[in-house]
């Protein structure tokens, strides 16, 4: 099978021959000093502002949303919900589950952001602001230097979603005004699905250090204690987080962000001119795409995109994205991350035009 999800994705030869050794023993002087670097590379990663900090949580992307909910507001806070997708409404459902006053700013899929929709909320006492970087769902990659701007002259606590996006297309928490940002280790990371990472700003981690919320496993300011010395609070997932180290660094040989972000840029390209003569439309705007995904809507209504998903699993070996709900037989998505090579691609495009000649597109 060819996997061009959006996580887990493949992961390279280095990282799985790493996963193939036992699990050492992790309170021990030499996984710590691991950690200390892991922590000092992501916060380069994220271009964090001097003295930020990395949170390294056992879970899915999810549970550092509500993890960073948690931690950074109060029923006292008033935030913006930017709701564009499966994931925006994810924050939405996480407020609501814990009572933290919101006002939803809702788009219609593929629609991006725009400074006519934000002026509507310019000084009107918001303290918080959620968003997504990428929105998976859809494949729009919001204008993140808008968002900071706006956070930054209103004094509002910018928590960024970079779940999918990060590494996949151009990111600066210092440039973007961005206080805290979370990861996934399964997605351009490429690693196993088991952790989480968030990266903290000076002022989220003294926000998080004042509200010290009431939950044992989500509790930041444990985690930033234990993280002075390279440990978590919990058994985290080892052998994961001995992975991202050596990704991390091979990451960093290689040139950093501005390399991933133009591999995944290369890769997006090389697909959506493959595709351009078939029918299949992009869900937005191309100006408005991550390098993460493309959602693709069948030009054809009486078509199924789940259809396409199911043929392409079963008759050609290769995955792509489903969607769910009310998309689920309009749209599906094709993943730009991941160790995927264009050879596997041309696979890909070829297996659409097959399909397209037997009248299922």
């Amino acid at each position: 099978m060819i996997n061009f999800t959006v996580g887990p994705v493949q992961m390279d030869d280095e990282t799985m021959k790493l996963g193939a050794g036992q699990i050492p023993y992790f309170r021990t002087p030499e996984f710590s000093a691991v950690m200390k670097e892991n922590e000092r590379l992501l916060c380069k990663f994220f271009d964090a502002p001097e003295e930020s900090r990395a949170i390294f949580m056992t879970g899915s992307g999810t549970a550092s949303m509500e993890a960073g909910v948690l931690n950074f507001f109060t029923g006292k806070d008033r935030l913006l919900v930017v709701n564009g997708g499966s994931f925006g409404h994810r924050f939405v459902e996480i407020c609501e589950l814990h009572g933290i006053p919101f006002t939803e700013i809702k788009l219609d899929y593929g629609e991006p952001l725009k400074a006519a929709g934000l002026s509507l909320y310019e000084n009107k006492g918001y303290t918080g602001f959620l968003i997504q970087l990428c929105e998976t769902s859809t494949g729009i990659l919001y204008d993140m230097d808008l968002v900071g701007d706006f956070c930054l002259r209103n004094h509002i606590f910018l928590f960024v979603d970079a779940v999918s996006g990060f590494m996949a297309d151009a990111f600066s928490m210092r440039k973007m005004h961005v206080n805290a940002a979370i990861t996934g280790s399964q997605k351009a990371l490429s690693l196993p699905p088991s952790m989480s990472f968030t990266v903290l700003d000076e002022q989220a981690v003294l926000r998080c250090q004042n509200i010290n919320v009431k939950n044992l496993y989500f509790n930041y300011p444990a985690y930033l204690r234990d993280g002075e010395r390279g440990q978590t609070p919990f058994t985290p997932a080892v052998g994961t987080l001995l992975q991202l180290n050596e990704k991390l660094r091979r990451i960093e040989v290689a040139g950093g962000m501005p390399v991933q972000n133009r591999l995944a840029k290369e890769r997006a390209s090389y697909f959506r001119t493959g595709i351009k003569n078939l029918p299949l439309a992009l869900l937005s705007e191309a100006k408005n795409l991550s390098n993460c995904v493309t959602a693709l809507r069948l030009k054809n209504h009486d078509r199924s995109a789940y259809r396409v998903f199911e043929l392409l699993k079963e008759e050609y070996g290769i995955w792509v994205c489903p969607n769910s709900g009310d998309m689920a037989d309009r749209v599906f998505r094709v993943g730009h991350i991941g160790s995927i090579s264009n050879e596997e691609f041309d696979r890909l495009i070829d297996a659409l035009c097959k399909l397209y000649e037997r009248n299922y597109l």
